[in-house]
């Protein structure tokens, strides 16, 4: 019998992720957030999903780009940004003043496809 890939793989609950919790710790981490890793984060001792974050942000990336290159919720991933936020290892760009027609397509595209 056939399983897809994603069968084989094991579960992990999204609470598990997060340490049960549900809300970020640093206020204002929204989908369209730009975040780039602190110079240092790389060698950091971070494990799993916060080690994979730190290595996809070494360009400026969102929040909802983060959450689909991972394949976890969004609201995990608001989580662990808050807390890497938190630690020093992501630091927030600078908010633009408008945002670009490209950029909320961009944004749109990746959060339906999740």
């Amino acid at each position: 019998m056939n399983r897809p890939r994603d069968a084989e793989e094991p579960l992990v609950r999204p609470f598990m992720l997060t340490g049960g919790r549900t809300q970020p710790m640093h206020d204002g981490v929204r989908v369209e957030t730009q975040l780039h890793a602190a110079p240092a984060a790389l060698s950091a001792p971070l494990r799993f999903e916060a080690r994979r974050i730190v290595e996809l942000c070494q360009l400026p990336r969102s929040v909802a780009d983060l959450s689909v290159a991972l394949g976890v919720p969004l609201g995990v991933v608001r989580v662990i940004v808050a807390d890497l936020i938190t630690e020093g290892f992501l630091v927030v760009g600078e908010a633009p003043g408008e945002l670009s027609t490209a950029l909320i397509e961009r944004i749109r595209d990746r959060v339906r496809a999740l």
